[in-house]
């Protein structure tokens, strides 16, 4: 990772550039590293923060969705941002919907890519051949629709995380959190625009699910990835970044 993680007062993340807030927001199984082609590509015309969520700081009997998406919201206090958009992939597009059904006054759009909160076809609430590399590598390919982008490295630090008690009962309590909060019923209450960019083959959170956000947020557009599956920001970055600053001008009047 070429961008270094700052801390300050409790909060750990990392910052590029000045202007318009861009907020970041990872999923679980997301490195900060996901994100780097948007920040090396937006930090020139925006001020980009990637807040580290503190899944495995936070104590595990509150930790959740709603937790998570509390702390995004003092985060944003903490550095007087103002309005933000909000970029959530994944269990982070979750957060930056409950934040944003929270707190609509002080966000000015909002991006879901592979965003949990209606389904998610994900570890299915247990790891059952955790201790098998095989299968934790099959499980991380599963995530991208060219099995290449599962490296050695990711494949690695997904196994150490799943393979760390501590840590896999976090994991599984916030996947559990993910699907007890459904937000289906909240959706239509957030005004905002919102833009949808997923990979048509998504298995994570199928291209069906994109279809719902869209027909249940009244102000949002829906935009296909073609050759991608849950992290298109990171499989296919060049893609991924047009759309969103197609977005961001369109929203912001660039």
């Amino acid at each position: 990772m070429k961008y270094e993680v700052i801390e300050e007062d409790g909060f750990n993340f990392i910052e590029a550039g000045e202007g318009e807030p861009l907020v970041l927001l990872h999923g679980l199984m997301g490195e900060l590293s996901n994100w780097e082609p948007a920040i090396d590509y937006f930090k020139d015309r925006y001020h980009v923060l990637v807040p580290i969520l503190p899944i495995y700081e936070l104590p595990l009997l509150t930790l959740g969705v709603k937790s998570l998406s509390k702390y995004v919201h003092k985060f944003i206090k903490f550095k007087k941002l103002g309005q933000v958009v909000l970029v959530g992939n994944s269990l982070g597009g979750h957060v930056g919907l409950v934040v944003t059904a929270a707190h609509q006054e002080i966000v000015k759009a909002l991006v879901l890519t592979g965003s949990s909160g209606l389904y998610e076809n994900a570890f299915g609430g247990s790891f059952p051949r955790r201790e098998s590399y095989d299968y934790i590598r099959e499980k991380v390919e599963f995530t991208f629709y060219d099995p290449a982008i599962a490296t050695k490295e990711l494949v690695d630090e997904v196994y150490k995380s799943v393979n760390e008690r501590s840590r896999v009962i976090r994991i599984l309590a916030l996947a559990k959190s993910a699907i007890r909060h459904n937000m289906a019923k909240e959706l239509s209450k957030i005004t905002i625009p919102v833009s949808l960019i997923w990979g048509k083959q998504d298995k994570v959170t199928p291209p069906d699910v994109a279809e719902e956000f869209h027909q249940l947020l009244p102000n949002s557009e829906l935009n296909w990835v073609d050759k991608c599956g849950h992290a298109p920001m990171m499989e296919q970055p060049e893609v991924f970044n047009e759309y969103l600053n197609t977005f961001l001008n369109r929203i912001l009047l660039k």
